[in-house]
């Protein structure tokens, strides 16, 4: 049974910082494009980045190019989200992703966390 299991959401000041993790069970996370999807209240889920396993595929929100970075750790067969300069618009829940990949400005992912919320608030 494949399970991601996302941590390190809670609340952070405009301006902050933030490090999200997923753990996943049941996959190699190296074995897929991964990545991070938000929801923020009343909007869809969008892609805020879908690491392929071609770098030169890599998506990355335009409205979080420059204060986001993700890494795998291959030991651990887990997922990072490291985001800088935090938005009050940054406010959502984040899910973690594998498998995704693009179609033009669709995306289709095969597995899903459950998500962790991050509120940006003073």
């Amino acid at each position: 049974q494949v399970q991601l299991v996302e941590s390190g959401g809670g609340l952070v000041q405009p301006g902050g910082s933030l490090r999200l993790s997923c753990a996943a069970s049941g996959l190699t996370l190296d074995n897929y494009a991964v990545g991070w999807f938000r929801q923020a209240p009343g909007k869809e889920r969008e892609a805020v980045l879908c690491l392929s396993m071609r770098t030169e595929n890599t998506y990355v929100s335009d409205s979080v190019k420059g204060r986001v970075t993700a890494s795998r750790d291959k030991v651990k067969n887990a997922l990072y989200l490291e985001m800088s300069r935090l938005k009050p618009e940054d406010t959502a829940i984040y899910f973690c992703a594998a498998d995704c990949r693009q179609y033009g400005s669709s995306f289709y992912v095969g597995f899903w966390g459950q998500g962790t919320q991050v509120t940006v608030s003073s």
